[in-house]
């Protein structure tokens, strides 16, 4: 007798049972892991070309909710503010309140507190040299600010443009939204942290869940589709399964009968009685041999 309980479709009971608790797991992974990302992250659309080669223009891009005291320095930041426009911009800091930011040095770099940051993602300009801005200045930030330049930093409308103003280009922490932390169109995952900010005080911030929620979600996937396939996969392996054992039968049944050499039911049949040799055709033999009999006698 079997050990395994089958169900009347052909599948087990106990896995019916698992692929109904991995296709329960996979939707609260893959459900969790969207609901998650929208509490933690904002989408946007990057309206300008002045943070390429980062963010090209039109780039999709998912925003970590934060506060602004949580902002560090080479932060790729999403703010709002009246001064600047009416819509949320996107750029860089590269000095925080206190710093004294100032381009450039001898080889064309920005400095803070004059500390020289590579900064691999500006290029060349139109003299063909790579520097961090095509005009100098030196701010010191105030408190509780930020200092922010776009990646292209020829293009750029940034703090630069706003020199003039009561926060010498500066933005109030309050003003951030969101901080960019991965790139999903084009598909180019997360945002790397410049490594030219992380010998400042305060180093880099950490990369939000992005990672997690991805693996959550394409986690979630496999596990509904794996667990949704189970029944048909056992349904159709149990037919196979069927089908052999049918034809080994067959096979059986069919090779016994020669063998035996007995003789078949035809053997015995009447035709080969003794009664059919004692039919009509054996009187009439008789009779004609009693007539000849009598004649010779005569």
């Amino acid at each position: 007798m079997s050990g395994t309980i089958r169900t009347k479709g052909g599948h087990g009971r106990l896995g019916s049972v698992l692929s109904g608790l991995t296709v329960a797991v996979g939707c609260a992974l893959f459900l969790g892991g969207f609901v998650w990302g929208a509490l933690v992250y904002r989408p946007y659309t990057v309206p300008t070309d002045s943070m390429t080669p980062t963010l090209d223009v039109n780039s999709r891009v998912l925003a970590e909710r934060i506060d602004g005291a949580e902002v560090k320095r080479g932060d790729v930041v999403v703010f709002e503010d009246p001064l600047w426009g009416s819509s949320p911009m996107v750029k860089r800091v590269v000095a925080v309140g206190g710093d004294t930011v100032a381009c450039c040095d001898g080889n064309g770099r920005l400095t803070v507190d004059g500390r020289a940051v590579d900064e691999p993602y500006v290029g060349p300009g139109l003299n063909g040299r790579k520097t961090a801005s095509d005009q100098d200045f030196s701010v010191t930030v105030p408190e509780d600010s930020l200092f922010l330049l776009g990646d292209d930093r020829y293009t750029s409308l940034d703090s630069r443009t706003h020199l003039e103003d009561a926060g010498r280009g500066s933005v109030p922490r309050s003003t951030v939204v969101a901080r960019v932390d991965a790139v999903v169109w084009p598909a180019e995952g997360l945002l790397d942290r410049p490594a030219g900010f992380a010998g400042l005080p305060g180093g880099l911030s950490e990369p939000g869940p992005f990672k997690t929620l991805l693996t959550m979600i394409t986690a979630g996937a496999v596990l509904v589709f794996a667990g949704a396939a189970y029944g048909p996969a056992s349904r159709v392996l149990n037919r196979r399964t069927d089908g052999r054992r049918t034809g080994t039968g067959s096979e059986t049944s069919g090779t016994g009968t020669p063998g035996t050499g007995t003789p078949g039911p035809a053997a015995s049949g009447p035709a080969a009685s003794g009664p059919a040799a004692s039919g009509p055709g054996a009187a009439a033999t008789g009779s004609a041999g009693a007539g000849k009999s009598t004649g010779a006698g005569t």
